[in-house]
């Protein structure tokens, strides 16, 4: 079975040796993503711009590995502060209402101040 790396060209991915994701059979396992513009490599003030940003890298990272958002059926969120969490729910729910996959969400500490959300998804190609 071969295996399939996918990078969105970030700096951090070999800096840190890791894929943005990687495919293995009908399984797409996305690393954690924070709210990054990665065209310009600048991280926005408001956690729902940061996580609308996470989510649209997401997005374009299933799309290259021949994946997309509805086979995703596990999710992990990550934010920095309790008070975030009512903030982040409406653009969650943006992205995921429909497909509704299984979900943790936890507060802490991300690698950088600036990051304050960061989501990991696991997808599973749907049969035809």
């Amino acid at each position: 079975m071969t295996r399939k790396l996918i990078s969105t060209g970030s700096p951090f991915e070999r800096t840190a040796g890791y894929s943005r994701a990687v495919v293995q059979g009908d399984w797409c396992f996305v690393a954690g993503t924070t709210g990054y513009d990665y065209a310009n490599m600048t991280m926005p003030e408001a956690v729902e711009d940061q996580a609308r940003n996470a989510l649209g890298t997401i997005a374009r990272a299933l799309a290259e590995a021949g994946f997309d958002m509805a086979d995703v059926v596990r999710a992990h969120y990550y934010v920095t502060d309790r008070t975030l969490v009512h903030k982040v729910y409406p653009v969650l729910g943006e992205a995921f209402g429909d497909i509704r996959p299984a979900a943790t969400l936890v507060v802490c500490d991300l690698a950088e101040p600036e990051m304050k959300v960061e989501i990991e998804v696991t997808a599973l190609k749907r049969s035809p």
